[in-house]
Parts: C-alpha cells; sequence; structure tokens
C-alpha cells in the first residue's frame, strides 16, 4: 500500500509540471470565468436561470472537451514511461506491476479531476456570494456524474495504452475511439436506423452502450425527466429504466465500464515485454 501511495503521489507531481494540467485548469477555469463575466447566472432563457443554467451549459462543453483532453493526455501513460526508460527504471525497486498500473491511473484519475471540481466549486462561491438559488441535488448528482465519466474514459485510455507500444499509435487510436463515440451519439445511429431495417429499440440500445451517449442523457435527466428533447428515444429509455433508475443507470454504467476497461488493461499490460 505504501509504494501505490508513493507511485500515486509521483504522477501527481509529475502531472502538476506538466503543461497540458496547466492548459486543462484554465480551460476549465476560463469557462466558469467567461460565463460569470457574461452574465449567464444573472439570465434566464427556455425556464433555466442561475447556478441551473450555467450547469446546463457547462455539461454540453464536458461532453466534448473532457473526453478527448483525458484520452490525449492520459493514453501515452505506460507507452511514454516505456519510451524514457522510466518503467525500466521503476520495475529496479521493489514495486509490483499492480502497484505501478494502478498508482499511475489513480495519479491521473486525481489530475484529472482536479480542474473540473475546482471549476464548480468556483461557480458555487460565486452564486453564493451573488445570492442566486443553488440546486443542490443537480451540483451533486452533476458532481458524481463527471466523475464517472472521468472513470469510464481514464480506463479506456489506460486500455489503449497497455495495447500499444509507441505513443503516436496511442494518439491515433484515442482520437479515433473519440470520433468514434461521438459521432455515435447522433450522425452514425441515425445513418444505420435510416439504410437499414434494423429496429429502433436495438439502435436505442446501442446507444445505451456508449459512455458519451450515457452522459448526455444523464445530464439531460437532471433538467429535463422525461427526455423530450431527445424526441422518440425519450418513451423507450423511460419505459425500460424508469426516471429513478435511469439516474442510477448514467452514474455507475461509466464507472463499471472504466473498471472493466482498467482491469483489462493490467491484465494485458502484465502479459505484454515491458520495455
Amino acid at each position: 500500500m505504501n509504494n501505490l501511495y508513493l507511485v500515486f503521489k509521483m504522477d501527481i507531481k509529475e502531472s502538476f509540471r506538466s503543461k497540458w494540467f496547466l492548459l486543462y485548469t484554465i480551460i476549465f477555469g476560463g469557462i466558469v470565468a467567461l460565463f460569470f463575466i457574461s452574465g449567464v447566472t444573472e439570465s434566464k432563457v427556455q425556464g433555466f436561470s442561475g447556478l441551473s443554467r450555467l450547469l446546463l451549459i457547462f455539461i454540453e462543453i464536458c461532453i466534448v472537451i473532457v473526453p478527448i483532453f483525458i484520452l490525449v493526455n492520459t493514453v501515452r501513460t505506460i507507452a511514454a514511461d516505456r519510451d524514457s526508460n522510466i518503467l525500466e527504471y521503476l520495475l529496479s525497486f521493489p514495486i509490483s506491476l499492480k502497484t505501478y498500473f494502478f498508482g499511475k491511473f489513480f495519479g491521473k484519475l486525481f489530475t484529472i479531476t482536479i480542474p473540473i471540481f475546482a471549476a464548480l466549486f468556483l461557480a458555487l462561491i460565486w452564486s453564493t456570494f451573488k445570492g442566486v438559488e443553488i440546486p443542490w441535488k443537480i451540483f451533486i448528482y452533476y458532481i458524481f456524474l463527471l466523475f464517472s465519466i472521468n472513470i469510464s474514459f481514464l480506463g479506456l485510455s489506460f486500455f489503449i495504452s497497455s495495447l500499444v507500444k509507441t505513443q503516436e499509435i496511442a494518439l491515433a487510436l484515442a482520437f479515433f475511439v473519440w470520433i468514434l463515440l461521438l459521432s455515435l451519439i447522433d450522425i452514425l445511429l441515425i445513418s444505420i436506423l435510416v439504410k437499414t431495417t434494423a429496429s429502433a429499440e436495438l439502435i436505442y440500445s446501442i446507444a445505451l452502450i456508449n459512455p458519451l451517449q450515457v452522459f448526455r442523457i444523464g445530464a439531460i435527466a437532471l433538467f429535463d425527466p422525461q427526455l423530450s428533447v431527445i424526441g422518440p428515444a425519450s418513451y423507450f429509455i423511460i419505459d425500460e429504466f424508469g426516471a429513478k433508475f435511469l439516474l442510477i443507470y448514467c452514474v455507475l454504467y461509466p464507472i463499471l465500464l472504466g473498471a472493466l476497461f482498467s482491469f483489462l488493461g493490467y491484465k494485458v499490460f502484465k502479459r505484454k515485454d515491458l520495455v
């Protein structure tokens, strides 16, 4: 356990010194600051006002930004350590492969989570200062939702990093996965539905295994429990899950998916040539 903490601590220090962490923090802090400057929390659009409207806009941004930042900045973790001989150096100490792998995993999870949570905390402080009503249930659930999508894509990132030997291939695969999942939110699924005789229920089921789509649906359900904005698919989703279970599914599924990919990544990492 002590070795796990040391690897965890070392990875955090390394991430704090990197430019991507600074950029990641500036982006999310800047976005929230821009919302405040533009008066988003003080306006009302389509029934949403105050912190609720800020979270609604922040959600749409996170759907695109969070996955690609996680993939691009963590998918090279193992491959980079292997290329720079850091992996060989670390394993010369009494550190097990499991300790190295999951120490890195939890270190990256901490560093990708801090900027997002810091931005939300900034929004909370500003809303309290301005006397804006805080929707606590929505705010807390959104924290869990973001944490779950972080785990999901970090697990996928470590799985890819374990499979490949070079950073270039890892980065290319990360971009491919992100574009594929982003396309599956609407474009590809609609095309499949139009071009084939596949049932709508099958298409909706495929959509609900896409962590990006699950995150999007969970975010929408915060403000629109009937999911009316996504059209006919809402009837299938509500009938199959129910409003309450849907919220639970949207948090637990990405976490379980990320845990599964991280476990598979560790299995691959343990059996491959390390240097």
